[in-house]
């Protein structure tokens, strides 16, 4: 029988390729990355309440974990921002290149943040792939802004996988992502309110979207993001990051065969 780290691994490759159909699915998705994100959140939360509902999984948690959870939550919905806009600016293949960055981001996160060595091995294969993104950089100029976003984007998923790492040990991974994804619903909610964006339009949402949208939260989402976290209780945060790596390649083949000469 396969070991509970082997076979976490083997399903963080699952959800890591199913991460890479999200980038398409955000190309597909009409609507702009902030209500995009938004209806991504509400919608997963909607369906992890009907599962907490139907197998009577306890929410209960003190104060000071639970606004924990909140802050993790504005992190991965800033993170979800930054990737689905840097997606709209340039291009899937391009947003998703910049992701490849988080191990080289998270190795040096996860010594600030828990205290323990830079260990060198785990940088060096991050300045590995900060050189590939260099000729991105060179022969992708017209691409600058997307390039920065996903910069962005790759930087906050670092800091959410180190960060929430200490949670998915000792937390039911379905609470975690309850409480976590309420987070970034209260914040870009009470942005949206801020900015007068719920407007008539803000809610006029097309079948197609709709339907994308589903599988957006549904899959990629709701069942993605408690996985996820479930395999962080045997896997280290580099590791997560590094096999987040292979998203990308996922990605960019599954963008190449829907959107053809855009993403060459």
């Amino acid at each position: 029988m396969p070991s509970d780290n082997v076979k976490s691994y083997l399903h963080l490759h699952l959800i890591v390729f199913i991460w890479g159909f999200t980038a398409v699915l955000g190309a597909l998705i009409s609507l702009d990355a902030l209500p995009l994100v938004w209806y991504r959140m509400v919608l997963a939360v909607f369906f992890i309440l009907c599962y907490v509902w139907y197998h009577k999984v306890p929410l209960q948690i003190s104060k000071k974990i639970l606004l924990q959870l909140l802050f993790a939550g504005v992190v991965i919905a800033l993170h979800w921002f930054t990737f689905f806009r840097a997606i709209k600016v340039s291009n899937v293949s391009v947003t998703l290149a910049c992701l490849s960055t988080g191990a080289f981001f998270t190795s040096f996160l996860e010594p600030i943040l828990y205290g323990r060595k830079i260990i060198w091995y785990e940088v060096f294969f991050g300045v590995i792939v900060i050189v590939g993104l260099s000729i991105i950089f060179r022969v992708e100029s017209q691409y600058i802004e997307g390039i920065l976003l996903g910069l962005s984007s790759a930087f906050l998923s670092a800091l959410f996988s180190v960060y929430n790492s200490k949670f998915a040990k000792v937390y039911n991974p379905t609470l975690i992502s309850f409480y976590e994804l309420t987070g970034g619903i209260i914040f870009f909610s009470l942005l949206l309110l801020g900015t007068n964006s719920f407007s008539a339009s803000f809610f006029s949402v097309s079948a197609s979207d709709w339907m994308y949208l589903a599988i957006l939260s549904t899959l990629c989402t709701a069942y993605a993001f408690i996985a996820s976290v479930k395999v962080m209780r045997f896997l280290s945060p580099y590791t997560v990051m590094l096999t987040i790596n292979l998203e990308p390649i996922y990605g960019i083949i599954l963008a190449v065969l829907v959107f053809h000469e855009k993403e060459k």
